[in-house]
């Protein structure tokens, strides 16, 4: 599976609660925080859920 890496980019400030949930299921807590994850189908659907808070880069 590929890696991806995720960055959060805007505040979760004025997001709904699944969203912020979203959020720290996908472990990340503050602005510019970045985690690496499996491309997963699981993952991208949370990612496609925040997508308008987040940065997403492939990493080989």
């Amino acid at each position: 599976m590929a890696k991806i890496r995720i960055t959060q980019v805007k505040s979760r400030i004025g997001s709904n609660q699944s969203q912020k949930r979203t959020l720290a299921a996908l472990g990340l807590k503050r602005i510019s925080s970045s985690v690496e994850a499996e491309s997963t189908p699981q993952v991208l659907g949370m990612v496609e859920k925040v997508r308008h808070l987040l940065k997403v880069e492939k990493i080989k």
